[in-house]
């Protein structure tokens, strides 16, 4: 199923293609070797098409997408070299609770993920991200470093 979501400050598709549902803003055109995505992993199958749906809605990002499942991950697409997109998601995650914590109530150090590792098979232990929260945010404190 898919379909077309029209606003007066634009359309958003919303296209179910099996695994993966998307949410795109108008025809976004991203240089093939600078996108990449920051992920949240979920266990909330309604909260996160709230929040995929959300962040494209409110211009956070121009495409958005999450595992068509009950849980799994949601990836929201900017390119690596874009500062001020790379603050407007910081600033969503934090606002939406969307970075988790630990025990000692300090940030994880997330981070954002270029197209090109995926393609290259880099998960896990492989996965090395040269763009992390700790170069945006505190995360003792969650205050701004940039």
């Amino acid at each position: 199923m898919s379909f077309i979501d029209f606003r007066k400050d634009g359309f958003m598709q919303i296209l179910n293609l099996g695994p993966w549902v998307f949410y795109i803003e108008g025809k976004p055109e991203f240089d093939r070797h600078k996108v990449g995505k920051w992920m949240y992993f979920f266990k909330d199958y309604d909260r996160v098409v709230e929040l995929c749906r959300k962040a494209v809605e409110e211009g956070v990002v121009l495409e958005a997408k999450h595992s068509n499942a009950d849980d799994g991950v949601s990836c929201f697409y900017l390119e690596c070299d874009d500062m001020e997109r790379h603050k407007k998601v910081i600033r969503f995650f934090m606002s939406n609770d969307m970075i988790q914590k630990t025990k000692t109530g300090k940030l994880y150090n997330i981070s954002f993920k270029l197209d090109d590792q995926t393609r290259a098979g880099e998960y896990g232990e492989s996965y090395s991200g040269n763009i992390k929260l700790e170069q945006f945010l505190d995360l003792q404190t969650g205050e701004w470093l940039v």
